[in-house]
Parts: structure tokens; sequence; C-alpha cells
């Protein structure tokens, strides 16, 4: 078709417009620019594994790492701006039908009427006005000729409004693109009269959705500039990938061990983090630290690669469970889980955390439920940014998601039950619960609720909390225990229940 980029083209042109066509090349560049996006994914990775020990360490892997970042954030620049132009082309189409249409239906009017249209819409041949002597059929015949051609004027003049439409949205069109294909520190025609684009702000509301399109807006460069500048607050970014809050974290971790770090409790924690995350890399366990609040006392740390899983399992502990004393038995325990979901489902990717983000209560508390109300609210945040971290990424499927909580821990998912919005889980498994309110296992929000509870575990006979696995009317799928199972024992591996855990995990448990 005649482009309607410099000039407003005639009617007879307006009316030969390949619409189609048009249309046709906007969709493929649309698929174009959906496509850049993965692409864009896998250099980011690729960018991140550059410069690593197990990859390509030295002053060369780092060039290269950098080398690809650059790449990275010429991609999302280029995806950036074919989608501002996309949506000018997409209007441009629109408004190219619009005027074909109306040109068409102009001539075709004035071809009826005899007359011819010139590009500005005006009529000619047009017959001599009727005078008194004109009989009555040919003064019809008169005055049928223009109101044809006053018609056909006025589509003519829609037509014209609707080709300044396109060529306007042509002009917009090529802009953006423009701006993209300039070379660095070039000006581009009328785009050096645009500011450089600014990042958009950090979100200061703690919602993981916004945080995740946040970052997903960020280009690679940009990334890295944020977790450098200000690794504390992208670290307890629920929403974020798993390797960049891990990157961040770590930065916090090193801060909180430097000379003229915290002093006490704090430093202490550093330190057991630090160790734990050394011991799981010396065996060859990817490790990420997914949370690191050393005032706050509160740790999250996954094994395995959150951000490529296919199954994951979010352990949350009950009473009397600290990051600085029961981290390693956490960790340990999120392994077995680990373990017991490759087994039943081999070759599956699995990633387990060690979720230790509420402060749990000590015996003189367990009873209450201030610290589950303070924890229920966190967790269901830490599983809405699981979700939403995966939903932005475009090169792995959203993984099936497991909440395996103990004790207090399924009083506390009870409570992220109850905070707003669906809960981000797809199966739930409450191990020894001294109950959860709101009812039966229907009310949590969840496809799957299994539940496990031994005849020697005194704790999953309390009913404190509400009803729990115990009640045969719960509605849950109960996990096989061993009559001396006790109340701490429902992930020891010489117990039936550890396996039963690693199925449902891994999605292939029958009765779920």
């Amino acid at each position: 078709m005649t482009a309607p980029v410099t000039a407003p083209a005639s009617l007879v042109q307006l009316a030969g417009w390949d619409v189609a066509g048009l249309r046709s090349g906007v969709a493929r560049l649309g698929e174009a620019a959906d496509r850049l996006r993965p692409w864009r994914d896998r250099l980011d990775v690729l960018g991140r594994r550059l410069g690593t020990a197990e990859c390509w360490s030295g002053p060369a892997g780092r060039a290269a790492a950098a080398a690809v970042v650059e790449l990275s954030t010429e991609a999302s620049g280029a995806a950036g701006a074919m989608g501002t132009s996309l949506t000018s082309l997409r209007g441009l189409s629109g408004a190219a039908a619009e005027a074909q249409e109306w040109a068409a239906g102009a001539l075709a009017t004035a071809a009826s009427v005899g007359v011819v249209l010139d590009d500005a819409g005006g009529a000619h041949g047009l017959p001599a006005a009727p005078g008194p002597a004109t009989a009555a059929d040919q003064r019809a015949d008169v005055l049928a000729v223009q109101r044809g051609a006053q018609l056909a004027g006025a589509r003519a003049a829609e037509a014209r409004a609707a080709a300044a439409r396109a060529l306007a949205c042509a002009r917009e069109a090529q802009l953006p693109l423009l701006h993209a294909g300039a070379a660095p520190g070039q000006p581009a025609g009328p785009t050096a009269l645009r500011p450089a684009p600014v990042p958009p702000p950090l979100p200061r509301r703690r919602d993981p959705q916004r945080a995740a399109d946040w970052w997903s807006g960020l280009t690679a460069a940009a990334q890295l500039a944020e977790i450098a500048a200000r690794p504390a607050l992208v670290g307890a970014l629920d929403g974020l990938p798993a390797w960049a809050r891990d990157r961040a974290n770590r930065l916090v971790l090193a801060a909180a061990l430097a000379p003229g770090g915290p002093a006490g409790e704090q430093r202490q924690l550093a330190g057991v983090v630090a160790g734990q995350l050394a011991a799981q890399e010396r065996a060859g366990t990817p490790v990420q630290l997914l949370q690191f609040a050393p005032a706050a006392g509160l740790v999250a740390v996954a094994l395995g690669d959150l951000d490529a899983a296919g199954a994951v399992g979010v352990l949350v502990p009950g009473i009397l469970t600290t990051p600085d004393d029961d981290l390693p038995a956490v960790l340990d325990d999120a392994a077995a889980v680990g373990r017991a979901a490759e087994a039943a489902a081999p070759g599956l990717a699995v990633a387990t955390v060690a979720w230790l983000g509420y402060r749990t209560p000590g015996l003189a508390t367990a009873a209450l439920t201030r610290a589950s109300r303070r924890g229920g609210p966190a967790l269901d945040r830490a599983l809405d940014g699981l979700a939403a971290a995966r939903a932005t990424a475009t090169t792995v499927p959203a993984p099936r998601t497991t909440v395996v909580a103990h004790s207090y821990g399924t009083v506390v998912t009870g409570q992220a039950v109850r905070a707003p919005g669906p809960l981000a889980a797809d199966a739930l498994v409450l191990l020894g619960s001294p109950g959860l309110a709101g009812g039966g296992a229907e009310r949590l929000e969840a496809a799957e609720v299994h539940g496990a509870a031994s005849p020697a575990d005194p704790v999953s006979w309390l009913g404190w909390f509400g009803g729990s696995p115990t009640d045969m009317s719960y509605g849950d799928s109960p996990l096989p225990t061993a009559l001396t199972q006790g109340h701490t024992g429902y992930l020891d591996a010489d117990h039936p229940t550890l396996a039963a855990i690693g199925e449902v995990v891994a999605g292939v448990r029958d009765g779920g």
C-alpha cells in the first residue's frame, strides 16, 4: 500500500490501500516484539552465569558478562520501542481501514450520480441548476445528482480526516523505532528532543505484583544497579525473582559480617546464615538467600533454583524455632522434602524453602494467636511473591507450590488463608496441627489439603485454634503415619509420612 507517512493520499489511493496487508504486518511486528522478551530473559540468565566460577571466571568472564548485560539492555530498549510503536501502528491500522471505507464509498456514490471527485473531495460534472422552465422530472434528476454529490463530498471529507489520523499514527510509530535504532550517544531525528527514559520508581506498598511489574520493567543494567544501590530494599521485596533477592541479600549479609557491622544477636545470626550457605554450596546444592532481615530475626533460604523449579515446597515451622538456633535443622527438613519429591517424580526440578519469615512464639505464648496474626500475612505475601515473580517470567511455566506446615506453622497458614486475596498455593500439608480457625479443609483456598496426625502426637489432638486433620469430618486427605510417631517425627526418613509429602510436593499423590 501507499504508506500515509509524508502526505495525504488521493481518494483513489485511499480506496486502494492494502489494509489487510497492513494488519498482517502489524501482527507480525507484535509477534516479533513478543519473542524479544524471552530472548532478553535468556540473555539475563546467561549474563548472571558468566563470570562465575562454575561457568567462566576471571577478567574475560566478567567482560563477557558485562557485554551480555549490555546486549540485554539494548534488547529491552528495542522491545520497549516496538511496544510503543505497536500502539500507534494499531491506531494506524484502524484509521486506515476507516479511510479506505469512506474513500471507496465516496467514489462509488459519485460514480452512481455521474460526477467526478477531485483529491479535495470537490464534485465536477454537476448539471446546471434547474430553472423555472425545467420540467418536474428533470428537476428531480438534477436535485438527485446534487444530493449524491453532497453525500460523496461528505464521505470524501470523512476519508481525508481518517487518513490524517493514520498519518499522525504513522509518524508517532516511527519515533520510538528511530530512537531505538540510533547509535549510542547519537541523536535520532525528532527523538533527540525527548528526554532519556526514567526507570520507574520502586513501589512503596508491599504489593508483590507491583514489585514484579516494577522489576520486569527495568533493563538488566538497571536491575543490577538497583541491587547494588539498595540491597536491603531489593532483598526484602516479595515479587522479585529469587536470583535478584539472593544477590541483594548476600550484600546485606556481607555488610552484617564486615568490620563495623552490627554486633550481638544480629552478627551471630549473620554468621549462622553465612555458614549454612557455605555448607550447602560445598555440598553442591544450589542455595538462594530469599530473605535476610537480621534486625527482625527473619530468614528464608531456598534449596534449588526457585526461578526454574517445576515444584516448590515451602516449609513453615512451629514454636521455638529461631534462625540462629534452628536454621540448620529446618534446612535439613527442606532437603529431605526435596529429595522425597525428586524420588516421587524423577527428573522433576524441585526447590524447597526453609521459611523462617515470622517470629515464632515460645512456650508461654504458644496458645495465643498473636504470632500467627503477624506471620500469616507475611506468609501470604511470600507465596504471592513467588507466584508473581514466576508469572512475569517468559522462559519457564509457573511451578506447583505446596505449603508444608508443622505445628504452630499450620496456625500461621490458616491466618495466611484469611489474608485478602486467594492463597497462592496448590496444596497444603498440615502436620501435627493444633487446629486452624475458620472451618474445614474446604475453607483453606487450596485445591488439595493433606493432613497427618499421629496417635502418639498429643499436639495434634489439642484443637486449641479450631478444627484439624484429627477431625474425621475435616475434609483433608490423610497422610500415613506410624503409631509411635511423635510430634517432631513427621519428616523423619524412617516414617512413612515423608515419602507421602514428597508425592504431594511433586503432584503425583493419589487422592489429592
